[in-house]
């Protein structure tokens, strides 16, 4: 506990919690509860009237949708799709998410299909330029079974190295 008692961390909060900057963040809200079925938290308005910041909760995470402010350096995604910053979320069915995901006008960058480790996966970048991979768990693996199927991978990638 901080001094006076206040909790550092409030209670309900996600520990790391991003925040996507975008142009239309209304556009993102609707983006989040049509495809993840995002609940929303807060809404509040900036100076101008529009909606400039929305906590969410995509099941027990927390993120938040911000407008571009003058005096921040965060800035909305550029339109090319390249982005440092991908969001894994995972969802109880992957291809229906991915789905929703592109009647929302999300772009499939990767088709989905089961990885190694034991996840099916599918990458897409919504509307605002933010890329998300959107996973369901489909096989508890050990690490042994990820390793050998990495390695795997590998030598198919480069027979040389086998």
């Amino acid at each position: 506990m901080s001094e006076g008692g206040v909790k550092g961390i409030p209670d309900g909060a996600s520990v790391v919690t991003p925040r996507l900057f975008c142009r239309d963040v209304v556009a993102e809200i609707d983006f989040c509860k049509n495809t993840f079925g995002a609940v929303e938290r807060v809404r509040r308005s900036g100076p101008d009237g529009t909606v400039a910041h929305a906590l969410m909760m995509i099941g027990p995470a927390m993120i938040m949708i911000e407008g571009e402010w003058p005096g921040l350096a965060s800035r909305a995604p550029k339109a090319d799709g390249s982005s440092p910053v991908v969001i894994y979320v995972y969802v109880e069915d992957v291809d229906k998410t991915v789905e929703r995901a592109v009647a929302g006008g999300a772009k499939v960058l990767f088709p989905v299909e089961n990885q190694f480790w034991g996840d099916r996966i599918g990458w897409v970048m919504d509307p605002a330029g933010h890329v998300w991979t959107v996973a369901t768990r489909i096989e508890e693996t050990t690490e042994g079974e990820r390793r050998d199927r990495w390695s795997g991978i590998l030598e198919e990638a480069d027979p040389g190295t086998a």
